[in-house]
């Protein structure tokens, strides 16, 4: 009795019940439309198994998150030292903060035209797009991080002898970790989301590109493979990136 109840307790926290009756509700949903407004579960696993077949669902995930990885790390690599200059430098705050906080607001969509114009129809485009929408997640977390480091650790820092630039590498950066790791997280998923955007008005293959020209073929099962593709990436990437994030960042207070 007590192995079937451990047996229950570890099936709801996985969250398997909610899924199995998402995809009741989704079938029975679908019996009172055409494929091609509501297509069930079972005929959008026959579409996948087909794109899986021809290889084309592969080389659309495989482009797309090449995609994503430039993007996101160009966007990383910029907004962590960016970030911490804002967030520790009054002055420089004092600066660049207007900007930030104006154009954060600016969805990246928004600028899917000019960035067209800027740097044409290929890759270029759309890795400027995913910058754009990762930056803003990232340096704002790791504003967040430096000012919120505990006073007490820096006047020790600096009691102890420590002059500033030490204080700032030994002891705000290292103190704003987890909240730059934080924004991490989030530029990661800011950078897949993104992409559909990106590859919906200049691709020719990627997975936004196979959601936007679905509609073209009316395979609205198609919509939904890109729809739970995209879901699954976001959902394995970033467990990936917290079990890195575990071991590499554990002695910084990241769990």
């Amino acid at each position: 009795m007590k192995k079937e109840k451990r047996i229950i307790q570890v099936i709801v926290k996985s969250g398997l019940i909610t899924w199995v009756l998402l995809l009741l509700i989704w079938q029975i949903g679908s019996l009172f439309y055409s494929d091609d407004f509501l297509p069930g579960p079972f005929t959008t696993f026959a579409g996948a198994g087909k794109l899986v077949a021809s290889g084309d669902l592969f080389r659309d995930i495989l482009i797309s998150m090449q995609r994503v990885l430039k993007g996101w790390l160009l966007g990383i690599l910029f907004a962590i030292p960016a970030g911490l200059c804002i967030g520790h430098f009054k002055k420089i705050g004092a600066i660049f903060e207007p900007f930030l906080n104006f154009f954060r607001f600016v969805p990246a969509i928004g600028f899917i035209t000019l960035f067209l114009m800027w740097f044409g129809v290929g890759e270029k485009s759309k890795v400027a797009l995913i910058f754009y929408a990762v930056i803003f997640p990232v340096m704002i977390n790791t504003i967040a991080g430096v000012r919120t480091v505990d006073d007490a650790l820096i006047e020790a820092s600096e009691s102890l002898g420590a002059d500033g630039a030490k204080t700032f590498f030994t002891v705000i950066i290292p103190s704003a970790v987890p909240n730059i790791f934080t924004g991490v997280r989030l530029g990661l998923s800011g950078a897949i989301i993104c992409i559909v955007a990106a590859e919906m008005l200049a691709a020719s293959e990627g997975i936004g590109y196979l959601i936007y020209t679905s509609r073209l073929y009316y395979k609205t099962d198609w919509i939904f493979i890109g729809i739970f593709t995209l879901g699954i990436i976001g959902f394995l990437a970033d467990r990936l990136l917290q079990f890195v994030g575990r071991k590499a960042l554990k002695r910084f207070g990241v769990r």
